[in-house]
């Protein structure tokens, strides 16, 4: 083996267990400082590192034993100097778990039960821009709001955007990648775009194709 393979090989693992480290210490824990601006930050709840966007914090909830992921953006408004209506504007429930790189953007209200996991890169926001005028440009057209909530033991797939005035009852299974918007009921598997209930569980028959008639 060469000298410079053997010293990339070196240098690749010092890296490596040097990054581990830095993201080790960088986790926020309850007993951090930082954990104290949030609004609610629970016993056994973590951010891990690296964290990705967070401002707002005195609007944001995470209740106990709730891990947060690498790189999840969590907001409240559009900087940290807002002032919100609601608070907290995001509340994530206990026992949860936000995969990497997803995002909660909130401005109004969103609320996440209990036990809830997400899979990565899942995109969950209560306001989206408005299309009234056709003449106008997209982005700059007056946003609508609309609170979400999503019932405790949900399961939401990878890439799923839950969009605003969305309703998911308890233990809802959301396919990978699915855009959802609207009200469903309880133990229901949504899948599409746009999202449709593709199975629901009846007590009488059990798992059953389709919408509950």
């Amino acid at each position: 083996m060469s000298l410079r393979i053997r010293v990339r090989q070196f240098l690749g693992a010092r890296v490596r267990s040097t990054r581990h480290y830095l993201n080790e210490v960088a986790t926020v824990g309850p007993s951090d400082p930082y954990s104290k601006k949030f609004q609610h930050f629970g016993k056994g709840a973590a951010l891990m590192a690296p964290q990705g966007v967070i401002y707002n914090e005195r609007y944001l909830a995470i209740g106990d034993g709730t891990l947060i992921g690498p790189n999840v953006c969590l907001t409240a408004g559009i900087s940290g100097e807002q002032e919100m209506l609601l608070s907290p504007t995001v509340k994530i429930g206990k026992k949860c778990i936000i995969g990497r790189g997803s995002h909660i953007i909130g401005h109004w209200s969103i609320e996440l039960g209990d036990e809830i996991q997400t899979g990565p890169y899942v995109y969950i926001t209560d306001q989206n821009h408005s299309y009234e005028d056709p003449n106008s440009a997209v982005g700059w057209q007056t946003p609508v709001e609309g609170a979400v909530k999503i019932g405790s033991g949900s399961w939401i797939g990878t890439n799923a955007v839950i969009l605003p005035g969305t309703t998911l009852g308890k233990n809802t299974v959301v396919a990978a990648g699915a855009v959802v918007r609207g009200e469903f009921p309880d133990h229901v598997v949504l899948g599409g775009v746009p999202a449709k209930i593709l199975r629901h569980y009846s007590e009488s028959n059990g798992w059953q194709a389709g919408a509950p008639a």
